[in-house]
């Protein structure tokens, strides 16, 4: 496996795809080699993501608390669901292959599995944001959508789809795709909880504006290619602890953040007032979890009153994947859904990204995200979704967010 080649690849797929099907349609390869290569090392995150939020993070049950999947059905979840992972691009590639003439294009089953392989990397690398709360759907969207992008723009190079066919061709493979999905998250589910999926642009000759989304993710990029070449230094050395300090570095680089160790357990609760809402406070807790060099730290607090009012606060460290929690800043996510039943919603408001959510039978959630790294929630019944903004509020944000370069060894 060369790690250099790896990282250009996935960086010409998502910087410059046109360019880069180019050279993917005239490479000489053979399917072991496309799975060896790619496919089982980028199939791999969103499994393993799943494994640590299901795991070691934990699910938000609203009313009810949280819960985490016991660790060897946890184990067993991401063994099952990235072995499927691995034939569904296999099938899909099968179906889209046998649909070539269909839409005007070539069969050529090498070609068809390029382009599956290649298109799902929007999707792959998105599988890292699982760990994010909240954000985590909304960035699972993003990059099926930019999956479907690829996809779309990657037939006709690799099949010769003549291209006012490829979007035709392109829906019905999605369609194949989520049918396919489905059957994976079945049997997945059987094991555990829905836990669940040369070339290239050349950086010394194109520039992005330096506060841009393209810049960030050049810089990731970037990162990733370094990070990258520590872990084949270590695997050189045949030094375990090294090794494990590079696999650490290389998870914190695919999730934009680098090396960041999370703040202790005590930091976080020290920032849980003793009454919030006019409510005292009645249970406390925090943890700091990780795994493979990547670290999670979450204070959670209730408040509640005789009368059965409950709200719960919550605050997390997101760690290593304050560079996604950057990303998604900076790529303007947004969301607007309304409905008899209540609505939701994700803004930004004074440069944070903020998302609230309100049942119209009285119950709600309002969370912002501070310093680009940390995510600050309320939830519980109130009169409305204002009277858990202003409980947010009451909290010191401005302390929280001087604390976001804290623990940061790569920035």
């Amino acid at each position: 496996m060369d790690i250099t080649k790896l990282v250009d690849r996935v960086k010409g797929i998502l910087l410059n795809p046109d360019s880069e099907w180019d050279v993917i349609a005239k490479e000489t390869t053979t399917v072991p080699e496309l799975y060896k290569n790619y496919i089982v090392i980028l199939a791999a995150i969103p499994a393993i993501f799943a494994f640590i939020k299901g795991s070691l993070i934990g699910y938000d049950v609203p009313l009810l608390g949280s819960y985490r999947v016991g660790m060897g059905a946890g184990v067993a979840g991401m063994l099952v669901s990235y072995g499927l992972s691995l034939i569904q691009i296999y099938v899909l590639a099968l179906i889209i292959n046998a649909l070539a003439t269909s839409f005007g294009a070539q069969k050529n089953f090498l070609q068809a599995l390029k382009a599956v392989g290649y298109a799902f990397t929007g999707s792959f690398i998105a599988g890292a944001g699982q760990i994010i709360p909240w954000l985590a759907p909304l960035i699972a969207i993003a990059g099926a959508v930019f999956s479907i992008y690829l996809l779309k723009t990657g037939l006709p190079h690799t099949l010769g789809c003549p291209p006012q066919r490829a979007v035709a061709y392109t829906a019905v493979s999605i369609i194949a795709a989520i049918r396919l999905s489905g059957v994976i998250g079945v049997v997945v589910r059987e094991i555990t909880v829905p836990v669940m999926p040369g070339p290239g642009l050349d950086s010394a000759t194109v520039q992005f504006d330096k506060d841009s989304p393209l810049a960030k993710l050049d810089g990731y990029a970037n990162k990733l290619e370094e990070a990258s070449k520590k872990v084949e230094a270590a695997q050189a050395s045949g030094d375990t602890a090294a090794q494990q300090e590079a696999m650490g570095a290389m998870f914190g680089a695919v999730l934009g953040g680098g090396a960041v160790e999370a703040l202790a357990p005590e930091q976080l609760q020290a920032m849980v007032p003793e009454s919030l809402a006019s409510l005292p406070r009645t249970t406390i807790a925090a943890e700091r979890n990780g795994a493979v060099g990547l670290q999670v730290s979450e204070a959670r607090a209730t408040y509640g009153n005789d009368a059965g009012r409950v709200i719960n606060l919550e605050i997390t460290d997101a760690g290593s994947a304050k560079g996604m929690l950057a990303l998604a800043g900076m790529a303007g996510l947004q969301e607007d859904q309304t409905s008899d039943r209540g609505f939701s919603k994700t803004y930004h408001l004074d440069g944070r990204m903020v998302h609230e959510e309100w049942d119209n039978g009285g119950h709600g959630e309002y969370m912002e995200v501070v310093g680009d790294r940390f995510t600050v929630k309320v939830s519980g019944d109130a009169a409305s979704i204002d009277v858990l903004k202003a409980a947010l509020h009451e909290l010191n944000l401005d302390q929280l967010a001087a604390l976001k370069d804290e623990g940061v060894k790569d920035q």
